[in-house]
């Protein structure tokens, strides 16, 4: 079940990353893994662009197929944060879902 979640993708369904419409930064994510790596890496506009937007959300239910995770990250949005914050706390909860994901299982990474 969970291997699903985890896969790595094809590039056209990785999750790629601006910092507004048509500003490629050059990075993107094709599994829950670099996705998570990458949430740090990327220039915090980034993360706060895409996570305003609720594409975050999105990609996560649509294309991992993680409703549960999508729901974490929706959920962060009523808290306010922005910046530095809100990219701590979404990797906090992505790298949460991701231990939970692969501990115990028989996923190779």
């Amino acid at each position: 079940m969970y291997s699903r979640i985890l896969r790595s993708l094809p590039r056209e369904k990785a999750f790629y990353f601006f910092t507004s419409i048509g500003n490629y930064t050059g990075d993107s994510g094709a599994s829950l893994k670099e996705f998570l790596e990458k949430i740090c890496e990327v220039d915090v506009k980034s993360v706060e662009f895409h996570f305003h937007r609720g594409d975050f959300q999105k990609w996560i239910d649509e294309v991992l197929g993680d409703k549960e995770l999508a729901t974490k990250v929706q959920a962060l949005g009523n808290l306010g944060f922005s910046g530095t914050m809100l990219r701590n706390r979404l990797y906090n909860i992505v790298a949460q879902r991701y231990k939970e994901l692969t501990s115990g299982s028989n996923v190779e990474y």
